[in-house]
């Protein structure tokens, strides 16, 4: 039996979605108000010098370098190569090719092609995806949020109470191969979308002896049961589902898009409602399941060219069928160009928040972002912009997991189980975005988290915006 829950800080943020597209068909009666005296302005003003529009293919490249105690060091590249065609609906683009290389010396890594094309059918937009992704400590702090207790001292090594720093972690291996197609109906701003992936998802525990490998005895990650282990011994997660599995994916959806450009709009909205299913026999699953997925991102202008306000609402649900642990971080859109798609917690849903902190059967979350372009340039003949960004993320499980507690030790059930304390998990912070020809966007957010139980603040370097 799934639980469901609804807080009234959700119901806050519904309200305030109203609110906003409210204010937003108000915005624009008061600016045509306004046109006489703004035009009479703009013949006086200086004219500003114009963005050049970009024609045919355009590159942008990063190399990929970093280091983590664990992990190793992380070397690779990654590009994006944007196809404007004529140049007739800049800032969009006809085509899009993202590759992404990169690989830590202990064995995690991103191996990615996506490619997104206007051409290859007419009147239909279709999306590819072929990731392979091994992550050597995968962050698993069990299920229902608050419900499940986070202990940062155990993860410390400096702390008396230290247990291991991968106690919340296993090793994945996720493969994911997907095609997605969206046409429009006879509103171009309506549009359906239907597609088809294959996921393969490897579960093991952390591979001590590769990430001790060449590191000095005293730092050496101890040979102890982590949570993963700990939730099997406890038949919290069935041995059917310990080592993962993969399922084939059938997905429906339909879009209203008013953006008036992708990859930052300035005005628009974006909905999205979409129908997920994975058929048992398709599956290593005992049964399938079916997820519905809302999301809604509205984008206002405050200032012209210049300042905006953003949010983003969204909300998944397990409608039928077996949720298993594997499958339960994965949030499944109509269709992403990101690399993981997954939360919440982290750089894709809440900034500060740790990664895969929050998983249930459904899950709510609302992203809410003051943006502001501060200066344009040009290098060469390509377009830049800098700007910055200030945010509030929040997020819930509205939906509980079952867990079965039957077999945890009463001595030490209260160290990892705290029922009914589930509630709104909130963080704030402030990102840099440097954009060039409006879609290739180097992006640095920083995260603080409100709540110690969902760890201290993260930084996130990648490209675009969030939403």
């Amino acid at each position: 039996m799934k639980k469901f829950t609804l807080k009234s800080g959700w119901i806050f943020f519904l309200v305030l979605a109203f609110s906003l597209q409210v204010f937003a068909g108000t915005t624009d009666v008061t600016t045509d108000v306004k046109n006489k005296k703004e035009n009479k302005k703009e013949k006086t003003a200086k004219k500003e010098k114009k963005e050049e529009v970009k024609k045919g293919w355009n590159l942008g490249a990063l190399p990929v370098i970093s280091f983590d105690s664990d992990l190793g060091f992380q070397f690779g590249a990654l590009m994006n190569l944007y196809d404007y065609g004529d140049g007739s609906i800049y800032p969009n683009y006809f085509q899009s090719l993202y590759v992404e290389a990169s690989y830590f010396t202990k064995g995690s890594g991103i191996f990615r092609v996506n490619f997104d094309t206007r051409k290859w059918i007419k009147g239909i937009r279709v999306f590819t995806d072929l990731s392979y992704m091994p992550d050597q400590v995968y962050a698993f702090y069990g299920f229902n949020g608050y419900d499940a207790v986070y202990h940062s001292d155990w993860i410390d090594s400096d702390k008396p109470d230290y247990v291991t720093r991968v106690f919340y972690r296993y090793r994945r291996k996720f493969l994911r191969a997907k095609v997605d197609f969206r046409g429009d109906f006879a509103n171009k701003k309506l549009h359906w979308v239907a597609g088809l992936g294959f996921y393969n998802i490897d579960v093991s525990s952390v591979n001590l002896d590769k990430l001790n490998k060449g590191k000095d005895p005293s730092d050496l990650l101890p040979d102890t049961a982590g949570l993963y282990e700990k939730y099997i011994d406890w038949g919290i997660i069935p041995e059917s589902q310990k080592d993962g599995g993969f399922f084939t994916l059938f997905k429906t959806a339909f879009e209203y898009d008013s953006r008036d450009n992708e990859a930052n709009p300035n005005k628009g909205i974006w909905f999205s409602t979409v129908l997920t299913g994975a058929p048992g026999f398709l599956s290593t699953m005992d049964e399938g399941f079916l997820k519905l997925t809302v999301i809604q991102r509205q984008y206002l202008t405050l200032v012209k060219n210049t300042l905006f306000f953003d949010y983003r609402l969204g909300a998944q649900f397990t409608l039928a069928g077996q949720n298993s642990f594997y499958i339960s971080p994965l949030i499944f859109y109509a269709h992403s160009t990101k690399a993981y798609n997954e939360g919440l917690g982290g750089a894709g849903t809440l900034r500060g928040i740790l990664r895969n902190r929050i998983t249930g059967d459904g899950i709510a979350f609302g992203n809410f972002e003051l943006r502001w372009k501060f200066v344009k340039f040009m290098v060469g003949n390509q377009n830049f912009y800098l700007g910055v960004n200030m945010f509030f993320d929040s997020g819930m499980v509205v939906q509980k997991t079952d867990v079965d507690t039957s077999h945890v030790p009463a001595d030490v059930y209260d160290e990892y189980f705290k029922p009914g304390a589930e509630k709104l998990h909130n963080s704030a912070g402030v990102g840099l975005k440097v954009a060039m020809n409006e879609n290739f966007i180097i992006s640095v957010d920083y995260g603080k988290a409100f709540d110690a139980q969902d760890g201290t603040s993260g930084l996130y370097i990648g490209l675009g915006y969030q939403f």
